[in-house]
């Protein structure tokens, strides 16, 4: 295995193991199973654990298997607090004792706040007192390295990273979001800052494995055989700001084919060959989208607010992708925004299309956009979320 150095000198194997999707038997976790995955990982060096509040049976799983192995000492525990269900400074002190409970420790070396896709957020927690809250478990040895998880664009991501003196941070990033999400300036920014980056969704759950025909025959005439789910971990490794890259393992097949490309892959490994193919699936993918929008954002900014590149994004991702988990991604990463740059909130003053570069009829475009991304259910759930979440 390959270690990646965290600010505080701690050696990160650059192959984390997401568990959020530990296989199931009936309504719970098969535990036999989980056991095998995680123990042959560890015992193979993959050293950094991630596990959230909200993942159902999760945290309590990871803790047992910990517990039961007497290995609590061999690993690093990344959790999460759900500050998105909290409104009290109790709340948050409650919900961390249960996560140290569930998993069956005494302190977290990395607790993210989770799933932040406004500096609203982290200003609603400061209200409540949250750097206090921090300093006062860093002092008494509870959490060793404080971050957030991040789902949203790229300028929001630069206020939070900037907000606050994090330890480490987590981000949706492969080959398919690059210039969406926090995306590689996001990342960049992130690294000359001297935060360490935790990588999440490298293959879009799956999406990078699934290739179209014709872009599993493109990787096929390659040579060195690589498999569609090692190019977008070599991808993401190649870079040398990634530090780790999680993986919902839940086989053990799964956990020694990503050990073994975790041991191979370095910095800038890659050819311009292989840059070359990850160009051409890419351009495979995206032959299905319904706007020709590069995300160069020179339409922006909106007078009014809208997220025009954030719009047209989820609205492509329907139809390279499927349409409920598009529609799902736009309600969790836009919808819930204290400003979440709606298509609708278009007035039709027509100066984005006087800068885009690819002519693109964006209010137009804007309009198809938002019927498609917000039928009336989704525009009922998302108002009810953000009645529930924003404040």
């Amino acid at each position: 295995m390959k270690y990646r150095p965290d600010r505080h000198g701690n050696q990160i194997s650059q192959l984390g193991y997401g568990c959020m999707r530990f296989s199931r038997k009936g309504n719970s976790i098969d535990f036999e199973k989980a056991e095998k995955e995680v123990m042959l990982a560890i015992e193979k060096g993959v050293n950094y654990f991630d596990t959230a509040y909200i993942y159902p049976g999760s945290e309590d799983c990871l803790g047992r298997i910990l517990e039961k192995n007497n290995c609590r000492e061999k690993v690093y525990i990344a959790t999460k607090l759900p500050q998105y269900m909290l409104r009290s400074a109790a709340a948050i002190d409650k919900t961390f004792n249960e996560e140290l409970s569930r998993l069956r420790t005494d302190y977290i070396d990395y607790y993210l706040m989770h799933m932040f896709t406004d500096i609203a957020e982290w200003e609603k927690l400061k209200e409540l007192g949250i750097e206090e809250w921090i300093e006062k478990q860093r002092t008494e040895g509870r959490i060793k390295s404080i971050g957030f998880s991040y789902h949203g664009e790229t300028e929001m991501f630069l206020k939070i990273l900037n907000a606050y003196d994090w330890d480490f941070c987590q981000i949706q990033y492969n080959y398919l979001d690059e210039n969406t999400q926090a995306g590689r300036r996001g990342l960049q920014a992130a690294a000359e800052k001297g935060i360490p980056v935790v990588i999440m969704e490298p293959l879009r759950g799956g999406k990078l494995v699934d290739l179209p025909d014709k872009a599993k025959q493109v990787l096929a005439s390659d040579s060195k055989g690589y498999t569609p789910a090692e190019l977008g971990l070599r991808w993401l490794w190649d870079q040398p700001e990634v530090s780790c890259i999680l993986s919902g393992m839940n086989s053990e097949e799964m956990v020694n084919e990503n050990i073994r490309i975790a041991c191979e892959a370095e910095p800038n490994h890659l050819t311009d060959e292989d840059h070359k193919i990850i160009e051409q699936i890419k351009q495979i993918i995206r032959e299905r989208e319904k706007v020709n929008c590069t995300g160069c954002r020179y339409c922006m900014p909106c007078p009014k607010g809208v997220d025009i590149p954030g719009n047209f994004f989820y609205y492509n991702l329907m139809y390279m992708e499927k349409k409920g988990p598009a529609r799902f991604e736009f309600a969790q990463n836009m919808g819930l925004r204290k400003e979440p740059g709606f298509a609708s909130q278009c007035v039709g003053c027509g100066k984005c299309e006087q800068h885009c570069p690819q002519k693109i009829n964006i209010r137009e475009k804007l309009k198809e956009a938002d019927r498609a991304l917000r039928p009336l259910p989704y525009k009922i759930g998302i108002n009810a979320a953000r009645k529930f979440m924003i404040k």
